[in-house]
């Protein structure tokens, strides 16, 4: 099957495809197959629609292929998707048609939640005869109730599989799409950037910037001496010292606390 088609997806049309044509994608109404002057899945889609209005008379029914589409569903799918009519009707067009059906029936809100499994049955019960619908509603002729076939009454359809069986598939059909779902990419979390440049679990003692920070203040504190001597006055002179070597101490202190957390977080993750 076509890659491009979602696994659930997958999975619901061969379960359609098993039910509506056993025979495979070469199969017309009532398995006349046999009475073609070629087979099916080698005639161009044109040739398949001009071809399905006499065996509407002659078969009973224009469906043809796996999903058995009936003539004028090929003819809307054709104007909707802008085919030509000179593709093959091989087995990649019918999944690719036939997908497109699903997607018409609510594909997507069913594997989204906004529309629930017997909403959906019901709606895949109006594109394919032989399914039942999953709870009583009403059909195209009568009100019917759960398991048969939405077009009961027409003489022509009947449902061919149990509502439960269509229950089950359509819970490995979600269970297909939520495993098939991208998972969300893992979280990076980055070094923190941090005013230290060096590592952090380097000893104070150690430490270039300490050293730094230290000379510097020892030396702000010369030069202020040296200008005590007769550079500004004293007492701004003393005042500049005394804020750089509060600076000093206090980056001194702050890269010893840093030095004492990682050691502990290092403790703590063994």
């Amino acid at each position: 099957m076509d890659r491009s088609i979602p696994p659930g997806a997958a999975l619901l049309l061969d379960f359609i495809g098993d039910i509506e044509a056993p025979n495979g994608y070469g199969t017309i109404y009532a398995n006349k197959q046999n009475k073609l002057a070629k087979p099916l899945t080698s005639m161009t889609l044109g040739d398949v629609v001009d071809a399905q209005k006499a065996w509407s008379k002659n078969h009973g029914s224009s469906a043809a292929g796996r999903y058995q589409f009936m003539r004028a569903t090929l003819q809307d799918l054709s104007r909707e998707l802008g085919l030509r009519g000179n593709q093959i009707f091989d087995a990649d067009l019918q999944d690719r048609l036939g997908y497109h059906l699903l997607k018409r029936r609510g594909y997507e809100d069913f594997m989204a939640g906004r529309i629930g499994v017997v909403e959906f049955g019901r709606r895949l019960a109006m594109e394919w005869a032989s399914l039942p619908v999953l709870a009583a509603t009403n059909g195209a002729h009568r009100q019917v109730p759960r398991g048969s076939s939405f077009y009961m009454g027409d003489k022509l359809n009947k449902s061919l599989v149990t509502p439960e069986r269509v229950e089950a598939m359509l819970a490995r059909v979600k269970a297909a799409g939520v495993a098939a779902a991208p998972k969300p990419a893992p979280v990076i979390v980055e070094k923190p950037v941090v005013a230290d440049p060096e590592e952090l679990g380097t000893p104070p003692a150690k430490s270039k910037t300490v050293w730094t920070w230290a000379l510097a203040g020892a030396g702000s504190v010369v030069t202020a001496i040296g200008n005590f001597m007769g550079g500004l006055d004293w007492r701004v002179q003393l005042f500049i010292s005394v804020m750089i070597v509060a600076f000093a101490v206090y980056g001194i202190k702050r890269r010893n606390d840093l030095f004492k957390a990682v050691r502990d977080l290092r403790s703590e993750l063994g």
